[in-house]
């Protein structure tokens, strides 16, 4: 877990990104979002996945790849932000 936190402190991204991400966490639900987004629900394997995915994307968002999907990549920022605090909760 101590891995994550470190990963998830290293992210510098656009401050418009993450406002827009942390703006729709209010919005989050985690039985209707995550699902769509990776295929293991445990909050660890989530993070994993959902932390190899938004790298891709920011790697395609640098790269001006036209294939890049803004919409996608803040559904990955907000459902990773919220699985990581789900984390920091569990005992």
């Amino acid at each position: 877990m101590t891995e994550i936190r470190s990963l998830l402190a290293e992210i510098r991204r656009p401050r418009l990104l993450m406002r827009a991400a942390r703006l729709g966490l209010s919005d989050y639900r985690r039985e209707r979002d995550l699902r769509r987004l990776v295929e293991d629900q445990r909050p660890e394997r989530a993070v994993t996945a959902l932390l190899q995915e938004e790298r891709r994307l920011e790697a395609q968002r640098t790269s001006g790849d036209t294939t890049y999907s803004v919409t996608h990549h803040v559904e990955v920022l907000i459902a990773l932000i919220a699985e990581a605090r789900l984390i920091q909760c569990l005992p």
